[in-house]
């Protein structure tokens, strides 16, 4: 039993730090324990706290991961049920904690700025649940497609099961992608052009797939109509127990889930563009295709999220088996921190658009930019700092721009 410990902590030295990703949904159980046993009402607000301060602040001062796992241990690792398990244990946890939140929220006890708090925290929650669904998702064994589809009831965004699976993942870095963010869009923008086409590319993929094989879209091989009979069952039976008194913090809490999905999609691929063949398909998708990361706090709390370039040019890899590429343009810190520059248009553009350009040479033309403007070649200088830059509106009146 020794030699086997060995053997896995050789293959993984981050093993047993994975249950550190379990923190997320813990978020959920916390919030009623602290509050009782210190009386701070700050732990309703424990959820945005860890993600957005903690966390960011354990990324600087931990810095960068720097191992990757050894070819010769793929398969180990990807057969390895421990790291299953990791992921497993977020559902009961996700929803234990939303049923504790929703008792609460229907009870008197609380302030309405008290069960505001817990609701945020209950969205950051949701929104990092559907980071494991999108784990389980990629998955081919039966099981854990239906956990995926479990693990994202709770924000109501089912239909990401089909969109990032079949759309994003076919689409990635390219103009016809909703979820790949535009060199220039602010994060403002992209939200809602990322929700609604993202459900539209989803609605269409499944349509599509039912009719080739001859079903209607009202049928039980539907993957959307499955996941979303999750949310209704789950919001049916917590409205059923705790009243309609409770449907307002459910909503915010599943819109926050929703939104912080999307911000972390805006980060992963902002500005990045796949270049396309002669006869007008994109190439295949590289790490050069996605943001990287590999700030370690970050990574185990979000199960190697942050190693997306692997991911998207390798998607069948369990997160334990995923690589940090140096092939791939790199983030200058960690999701947690980026989601935070991200709200903050102007300081955003001033951390990446520089980037964006040294990624690609200065060549503003090879970037996946927003419509409707004429561009123009740009220089780069030794440190990778791209000068002075103009957008030109063409006859429709876009804007202009300057970095």
């Amino acid at each position: 039993m020794n030699l086997l410990r060995m053997r896995a902590d050789a293959r993984d030295p981050k093993r047993y730090l994975w249950v550190l990703g379990l923190i997320a949904p813990a978020c959920a159980l916390l919030p009623s324990q602290a509050v009782a046993r210190t009386g701070l009402e700050v732990f309703w607000w424990i959820g945005p706290f860890i993600v957005l301060v903690l966390i960011p602040i354990l990324d600087w001062v931990v810095g960068e991961d720097g191992t990757n796992p050894r070819d010769e241990d793929y398969e180990l690792l990807s057969n390895d049920r421990y790291y299953r398990w990791c992921t497993y244990l977020f559902l009961p946890m996700q929803f234990v904690g939303l049923f504790i939140a929703g008792y609460l929220w229907a009870g008197g006890e609380l302030s309405l700025l008290d069960k505001l708090g817990l609701a945020v925290t209950l969205g950051f929650v949701s929104g990092i649940g559907i980071n494991a669904a999108h784990e389980l998702g990629h998955r081919s064994e039966r099981l854990e497609r239906w956990l995926a589809k479990i693990a994202l009831a709770q924000s109501g965004y089912g239909h990401f099961f089909v969109e990032h699976n079949r759309g994003h993942h076919v689409r990635v870095a390219t103009p016809e992608d909703p979820a790949s963010a535009r060199f220039g869009e602010s994060l403002w923008a992209f939200l809602p052009r990322s929700m609604v086409g993202g459900f539209r590319s989803a609605v269409a993929l499944e349509r599509e797939r039912l009719a080739r094989t001859g079903k209607p879209w009202f049928s039980r091989g539907n993957h959307i109509l499955h996941a979303w009979a999750m949310s209704v069952v789950l919001f049916g039976t917590l409205i059923l127990i705790f009243g309609v008194g409770i449907v307002p913090f459910l909503a915010l809490q599943a819109l926050i889930g929703a939104g912080l999905l999307e911000t972390v999609n805006y980060v992963e691929h902002y500005g990045l563009l796949r270049p396309r063949r002669p006869n007008g398909h994109y190439v295949r998708c590289s790490p050069r295709d996605s943001w990287n990361s590999d700030r370690l706090i970050t990574n185990l709390f979000l199960f190697h999220l942050q190693r997306h370039s692997d991911h998207h040019a390798n998607p069948g890899r369990r997160y334990q088996t995923l690589r940090s590429s140096q092939e791939a343009p790199q983030l200058p810190a960690g999701y947690a921190t980026m989601v935070l520059l991200a709200a903050v248009p102007p300081l955003w553009r001033a951390v990446m658009d520089h980037r964006v350009l040294a990624h690609y040479g200065g060549d503003i033309t090879l970037v996946n930019a927003k419509p409707r403007s004429r561009r123009h070649r740009v220089t780069v200088g030794p440190a990778g700092a791209a000068a002075t830059w103009r957008e030109r509106p063409d006859r429709t009146g876009a804007g202009s721009a300057g970095s």
